[in-house]
């Protein structure tokens, strides 16, 4: 395996059988791909896709029917190769009565850190995950969003190379999922490799730089996510300091259909409605008291 390739799967298949031994559910079909070093990679797919079944037998809870998973050229099955990865699952099943320095404290001891370390280490991640107000404060007290940062944290504590993020912006607000986003990106400048399942297709499309889509068990795409998008019968031409007028439009249809194409809108670009959020969060910040004043023309305030 290339030193390169933190995981890798070949023909992977998991079938899932009844009390007698008869084919239930095949929950993964010949499943083939890598996941390079140092990239965020996305696996998609609705409910029953296989997706969890995927990560379930790359940390070696499951087993495969046939085929096979390495991970840091490893099988998957060696329980040894977990100290170099760190798991935040979509429900966090962490003890409800310790605080979050306990919760980060235990995990630390599992993976044998000297104490030093363990408080140096608990210290940088609860700052990380915007909990040092309520450090103290026991899990059961803790929103769900609060549990999937401590839950991030506690997937951080060994130092991983390869995370794996199973809906890592499940329960956050606007807020808080571009937190996550960006806390995604900032281990990707760290050197980690992050494998991330999500429903959220915009939280994907923004982090990603591969993809895999699966569907029933079956591998359906696999690429860069840049390259799936785009639409190579389109062309999109985009330009500033420029109101858009009637002459304008009739100049455009004649250029494009010099060359064969056909004009289908013209117009000015849009932004996206978490952008529009955090911005007016943003400025409502920066001037206290600014209220909605029912204006027309997108809302102003």
């Amino acid at each position: 395996m290339s030193q390169d390739l933190v995981v890798q799967t070949r023909n992977l298949t998991k079938v899932y059988r009844d009390f007698w031994g008869r084919k239930k559910k095949i929950a993964l079909n010949a499943l083939d791909f890598d996941i390079r070093r140092g990239e965020i990679f996305g696996l998609l797919g609705p409910n029953g896709s296989g997706k969890t079944t995927t990560i379930k037998l790359l940390l070696g809870l499951l087993f495969p029917t046939s085929g096979e998973a390495t991970v840091f050229g490893e099988p998957a099955g060696d329980v040894k190769k977990n100290e170099k990865i760190g798991y935040l699952p979509e429900e966090s099943y962490l003890y409800r009565f310790l605080n979050a320095e306990e919760t980060l404290d235990f995990y630390g001891r599992l993976f044998e850190i000297p104490p030093d370390v363990r408080r140096r280490r608990a210290g940088e991640l609860i700052e990380m995950v915007g909990l040092e107000k309520d450090k103290k404060r026991i899990l059961r007290e803790y929103s769900k969003g609060m549990r999937q940062r401590i839950g991030l944290a506690q997937a951080l504590i060994n130092d991983p190379e390869l995370v794996i993020l199973d809906e890592p912006t499940s329960g956050l607000d606007p807020l808080g999922t571009r937190w996550m986003k960006d806390l995604i990106l900032d281990l990707k400048k760290r050197g980690k490799t992050v494998l991330m399942c999500s429903h959220r297709l915009d939280d994907v499309q923004d982090v990603c730089e591969r993809i895999a889509i699966l569907y029933n068990g079956d591998l359906q795409t696999l690429g860069n996510v840049s390259t799936l998008l785009e639409d190579a019968a389109r062309v999109e031409v985009r330009a500033t300091d420029l109101r858009l007028t009637d002459e304008i439009r009739r100049d455009l249809e004649q250029v494009i259909a010099k060359h064969g194409g056909k004009l289908e809108t013209v117009g000015h670009p849009t932004t996206t409605l978490e952008d529009l959020f955090l911005r007016i969060v943003e400025e409502s910040k920066n001037r206290p008291g600014r209220r909605y004043t029912g204006s027309e023309g997108g809302g102003k305030f």
